[in-house]
């Protein structure tokens, strides 16, 4: 029991620290980043991985600790709205994966469902941020430009990313199989 925490532990740490650095191939360029999502990613993987706690906390302190240190995205609102979407992404994406055990398409199901509750998640603290701001409220049409329009490129690098990695890993026997 105690090495499967720790392995955890590690694991977690180790995307962590890969989310820390990957934005940096977008070139610290927003626009770029706001269509690839990089920070997404191991937020997902944590979750597939470690399992949903671990995905949730890796998920929510990643964007604060990368504002934190690099000043990108800008704490408030960018930041906080996407720790509350990433903690869902990592949730959800672990809590569906284990649920799933035996079924065909797990990992896509499991996949798709968090990302869609993930961006839902983005949705409900976004308008609250904004609204709590007093600045240019929070639409349906902002909120459907940044979770599905300007983030596609995003979306389709996340399904075909995402299984490819949780399957290497399954191979590499980090991750049960089931």
């Amino acid at each position: 029991m105690r090495k499967n925490h720790i392995k955890r532990l590690a694991l977690s740490a180790v995307l962590l620290a890969i989310g820390l650095v990957l934005p940096f191939l977008t070139g610290q360029i927003p626009e770029i980043g706001s269509m690839l999502l990089p920070l997404h990613l191991p937020a997902l993987i944590c979750g597939f991985v470690c399992g949903w706690g671990w995905g949730l906390a890796v998920g929510f302190v990643l964007p604060l600790v990368r504002s934190m240190l690099f000043g990108m995205p800008p704490m408030i609102p960018t930041a906080l709205c996407m720790a509350f979407e990433l903690a869902a992404y990592g949730a959800f994406a672990g809590f569906l994966y284990e649920k799933l055990a035996g079924r065909k398409f797990r990992v896509y199901l499991a996949l798709i469902g968090a990302m869609v509750l993930g961006r839902a998640a983005w949705g409900i603290v976004s308008f609250a941020v904004y609204a709590l701001m007093m600045e240019n409220a929070f639409a349906l049409t902002a909120f459907w430009m940044g979770a599905f329009v300007n983030a596609w490129p995003g979306i389709i690098l996340q399904l075909i990313i995402v299984p490819l990695i949780v399957s290497a890993l399954q191979r590499a026997r980090l991750i049960p199989l089931k």
